[in-house]
């Protein structure tokens, strides 16, 4: 019985979030009807002790990362500075390459910091007046942007400050620069290849053209008349990011003597845990100030969107970190022994292969790359990195292919970003999933299998 418990609670986690029951009632009273089904198990202090527990632990370890960038997206996108990137893209390349144009546009926001749900809302205006006018079916769009803003730039290029490329640093005690040969392999691959799909299947389109569709609420974010920054202002934050990152990585921190993390008060811990999400942090902070300061102008209310985008990071982190204690209530059943030993033992001598399928297929069943990636590296991250330094494996290898991971099963049909972006262009499943699903899981898995096959050989 528990071992369907914990099935039953895993069907239902995935059907009914596809249904659009929020995560937050999920998560608790899904891994609760595990805790039922497993028989003999307190309810309450399940629920307390370890669902809110490990809730809470998520909460603390990276709440700064999605605050800050949710504030950063809002005031990149307020300022008009995102508008400006993307214009600027799209006119150097040109309608006959709007495809491109589109991806690049998101790649370049995404890899700055900005989250992808802005960028989607800041880029689907110019991107869908840019189809139109070279007359490329609308239906391609959602894949163009999803391309662009949730595959290279969230898992693959080394440095991109997305979440998913920061959860593996505390696992393996990587920074986000990890495995950066693999990494730009991945990432070229996924650019490449989804662009050339979406290219030849705008050319094979034939005379379909743009199509026949009525405005969303999202085709005007701002007036067309705004007061745009020039592009080198406007592209600076996003600049300023990768290289403070970078910076903080590599020169600042490793020179820095931080033996008080060792006493209680600091965790009992060592720098190079936590380094990685200081450099993001400090990276965040200087690079919003930045861009507040090079637009101070043009924001209606600075204050509005400050706070408009601390409150959009309310829900996103909660959604994930809920299903991180769904997770470790999961962990903690006596049933989830079995599934352990099988995934540890799907590729018996592999540990870099079982790591990959346990991500997938939890970001898969969650429906999110970082939900999923946090409960495999909950439940399983400390098994998996002493099974790759017994066998001499890199951990920044063990981080990469983590984050690839995430990238894979995560946009299956009932992600909340495919559901947030089909919205955003008012299109259909039905109409876009399948090029989605191309570009967004079948050349990612593509990319990640190669990582996995090299850097096994390698």
């Amino acid at each position: 019985m528990g071992l369907l418990g914990i099935f039953l609670s895993l069907i239902l986690l995935m059907y009914l979030a596809y249904r659009g029951i929020n995560v937050l009632i999920l998560a608790p009273a899904l891994s609760l009807l595990a805790v039922v089904m497993s028989g003999g198990l307190p309810i309450l202090a399940t629920y307390t002790q370890v669902f809110m527990g490990s809730l809470g632990g998520y909460v603390i370890t990276y709440f700064p990362l999605f605050l800050l960038g949710a504030i950063f997206g809002k005031v990149m996108a307020d300022s008009g500075a995102a508008r400006a990137i993307a214009e600027w893209i799209v006119d150097r390349l040109g309608a006959d390459r709007a495809v491109l144009a589109v991806v690049l546009s998101c790649g370049v926001l995404t890899y700055g910091g900005v989250s992808l749900f802005v960028v989607a809302f800041a880029v689907y205006p110019i991107a869908n007046a840019l189809f139109r006018r070279a007359d490329i079916p609308k239906r391609l769009l959602p894949a163009a942007i999803a391309l662009g803003s949730f595959t290279f730039t969230m898992t693959a290029f080394p440095g991109t400050p997305a979440i998913q490329n920061a959860i593996p640093m505390p696992f393996f005690g990587t920074n986000v620069f990890a495995a950066p040969l693999f990494g730009l392999l991945a990432g070229v691959m996924m650019l490449a290849g989804g662009t050339m799909w979406l290219n030849r299947r705008a050319r094979s389109a034939g005379a379909e053209g743009y199509g026949d569709h009525s405005s969303t609420a999202a085709d005007a974010t701002l007036p067309e008349d705004a007061d745009l920054p020039p592009f080198a202002l406007a592209v600076l934050p996003v600049v300023s990011v990768i290289v403070l990152n970078a910076v903080l990585t590599w020169f600042v921190f490793p020179t820095m003597t931080a033996d008080y993390l060792a006493q209680p008060e600091y965790g009992e811990t060592d720098l190079s845990a936590v380094a990685g999400i200081w450099a993001i942090i400090v990276s965040l902070v200087v690079s919003i100030l930045l861009a507040i300061g090079l637009n101070w102008r043009r924001f209606t209310d600075l204050r509005e969107s400050v706070n408009a985008g601390t409150m959009g990071s309310l829900l996103p982190i909660f959604n994930t970190a809920s299903e991180v204690g769904y997770g470790a209530v999961i962990a903690s059943l006596p049933a989830f022994a079995l599934i352990r030993d099988v995934v540890l033992g799907l590729f018996p001598g592999n540990p870099v292969a079982s790591l990959a399928v346990a991500v997938n297929v939890l970001a898969g069943i969650t429906g999110s790359a970082s939900g999923g990636m946090s409960i495999a590296l909950n439940t399983l991250g400390e098994q998996f990195a002493a099974m790759g330094q017994a066998q001499g494996i890199s951990m920044e290898l063990m981080h990469r292919v983590t984050a690839l991971s995430s990238g894979g099963f995560d946009a299956l049909p009932h992600n909340g970003a495919v559901i947030t972006l089909l919205a955003i262009t008012g299109l259909t499943h039905k109409k876009s999933y399948a090029d989605i699903f191309v570009v967004a899981v079948a050349i990612p898995l593509l990319a990640l299998i190669t990582v996995i096959v090299l850097g096994t050989i390698f």
